[in-house]
C-alpha cells in the first residue's frame, strides 16, 4: 500500500472558535489572552497584520494602546468552548478516514493510504467545506506521501490565493517546487537552532537539506533529524500514533488572579490543582507514588519570584482526590511562610502506575475500596452535570484567588445557561 497523508489544521482556532457564535467578528482583528489575561496567545489574521512583528506570548499591556487604537477584540481564553470544538471538527474528520490522529488541539493527520483512486483535490476540498458547513471553523489541508510533506503542504496551502486553503503534493515536480521555497527553519521537526547551524554550510531551503549526504545528516542532526530529511524525500518513517502511552508524570499549576499573602487562601488554590491532577489520573487509569507541590514568592522590594518545593513520597499510590489534598495541605503549611506574596502554586504527581498494580502495605489504613467508589461516583457526577459540580470543601467556593477573565466569552455548547436564544 502506498503511504499517504492529509494534515487538516483549523485555522486560528481560538480566534475562529470565538467568531461561529458571534458572526460580527468576522473581519475583525481579534486576539486571544492566555491565563489571567496576561499574554496575547492566538490572534486572526487581520489582528496579525496589525501587530506585525509582535510575537504569540507577548504581553497584552506592552500593545494595549495599539489594541486600542485598532478596536481589536480580545478574549479570555476559553478553553472550555475551544475543546469542545475541537471535538466536534475531529469527529468530522473521522467520517472522511477510518485511521486518524488527533495531533493537537486544532491539528489532526488522516490516513488516505487508500484513496489513489480518489479525487484527492476534490476530496480534500470536501473535508474543507463539510468542517466549514457543520462547524463553521475555517480549515487547511495538506495532502502528501509523509507526514512531514504533509504539514508542508498544509503550512502552503493557507499562503497561496491559488490553493485556496487545500495543496495536494503527490506529483515529485511540484514537492519539488515546494521544498525549493520553503526555508529550513519552517519544516517540522527542524526548528531555528538547527537552521542556524546548517546555515553555515551554505543549507538554507528543505531542498538543500534533501540533497544532503546522510552521512552530512546523522553527523550535524539528531536521529529525529534524519527521519525528518528521509521524509522530505518522500519515504515514510512516521506512523499515525492512534493510541497515546499513559503519561508518566502531570502536572497542574496556575498563577492567582492577584498575589496572594494568607495561607488559608494558598491551600484554597492549590487544593483545586491537586483535585485536578487526581482527576486525570483517574481517566488514564493510573496511580502516583509522589507528589510535588511548589509555589513562587518574592519579598518586597525583591524585583524576582523565587521557587520552592516540596516532594512528598505517598505510602501507598493512590488516585484518590482526598487522600492527594491531606498531602498538599500538609506541603503547602510547610512552604508558607508569612510576609511574602504568591504569585503561583502547582502540584505535579508521578511514580505513575497503573491502577491496577498498586503495591499495598500491610500498615495502610485507608479503605481504598471505599475511595474508589466514591471517585466514580464523583467522575459521573461531574462528568454530566458539569466541571467542579461535586468537589472537595477544601477547593473552596468563594474562590478569591481566581484567574481574571474580564473577557471571557459564554460557554455556548455546554452549559445550558449559555445556550444562544433564537427569537
Amino acid at each position: 500500500m502506498t503511504s499517504l497523508f492529509a494534515l487538516v489544521d483549523c485555522n486560528n482556532f481560538y480566534a475562529s472558535c470565538e467568531r461561529v457564535f458571534q458572526p460580527k467578528l468576522n473581519g475583525i482583528p481579534v486576539v486571544v489572552l492566555s491565563n489571567n489575561d496576561g499574554c496575547i496567545i492566538a490572534s486572526s489574521n487581520e489582528a496579525k497584520v496589525i501587530l506585525g512583528g509582535s510575537k504569540i506570548g507577548q504581553a497584552a499591556y506592552e500593545v494595549k494602546e495599539l489594541l486600542e487604537q485598532h478596536n481589536v477584540q480580545a478574549f479570555s481564553s476559553n478553553y472550555i468552548l475551544y475543546g469542545d470544538m475541537s471535538n466536534r471538527v475531529m469527529s468530522i474528520l473521522s467520517t472522511f478516514s477510518p485511521n486518524i490522529e488527533v495531533y493537537s488541539i486544532d491539528e489532526a493527520f488522516l490516513d488516505l493510504g487508500n484513496f489513489y483512486n480518489v479525487d484527492l483535490q476534490k476530496y480534500s476540498r470536501q473535508i474543507k467545506d463539510t468542517v466549514l458547513q457543520y462547524t463553521s471553523i475555517p480549515i487547511s489541508v495538506g495532502v502528501a506521501p509523509t507526514k512531514t510533506l504533509a504539514k508542508l503542504a498544509n503550512r502552503l496551502s493557507k499562503k497561496s490565493d491559488k490553493a485556496d486553503g487545500v495543496l495536494v503534493l503527490t506529483d515529485p515536480n511540484h514537492i519539488e517546487a515546494a521544498l525549493k521555497r520553503t526555508s529550513i527553519g519552517s519544516i517540522w521537526g527542524i526548528g531555528r537552532r538547527y537552521a542556524k547551524k546548517l546555515s553555515v554550510y551554505g543549507m538554507e531551503t528543505a531542498w538543500d537539506l534533501c540533497q544532503a549526504p546522510d552521512s552530512f545528516i546523522k553527523k550535524h542532526l539528531t536521529v529525529v533529524g534524519f527521519r525528518t530529511m528521509k521524509e522530505l524525500r518522500g519515504e515514510p518513517c512516521l506512523d499515525l500514533e492512534m493510541t497515546y502511552d499513559p503519561k508518566k508524570h502531570i502536572c497542574t499549576s496556575r498563577s492567582f488572579g492577584y498575589k496572594l499573602t494568607a495561607l488559608p487562601d494558598i491551600q484554597e488554590a492549590t487544593a483545586n490543582y491537586a483535585a485536578r491532577c487526581a482527576a486525570k489520573l483517574r481517566k488514564q487509569k493510573s496511580c502516583a507514588a509522589c507528589v510535588t507541590v511548589f509555589v513562587m514568592r518574592k519579598r518586597f522590594p525583591q524585583p524576582d519570584y523565587l521557587y520552592f518545593s516540596q516532594t512528598v513520597a505517598l505510602p501507598v499510590a493512590t488516585n484518590s482526590t482526598p487522600e492527594l489534598l491531606k498531602y498538599v495541605r500538609k506541603a503547602v503549611e510547610q512552604l508558607y511562610v508569612p510576609g511574602y506574596k504568591y504569585k503561583k502554586s502547582g502540584v505535579i504527581v508521578s511514580g505513575l502506575c497503573p491502577d491496577s498494580q498498586v503495591q499495598g502495605s500491610l500498615l495502610d489504613t485507608v479503605d481504598r475500596e471505599k475511595h474508589a467508589k466514591a471517585m466514580q461516583a464523583l467522575d459521573k457526577v461531574n462528568q454530566r452535570y458539569g466541571k467542579d459540580m461535586v468537589l472537595s470543601a477544601a477547593q473552596g467556593f468563594v474562590r478569591p484567588w481566581k484567574m481574571k477573565s474580564e473577557m471571557l466569552s459564554p460557554c455556548y455548547t455546554t452549559r445550558l445557561s449559555d445556550l444562544l436564544e433564537v427569537w
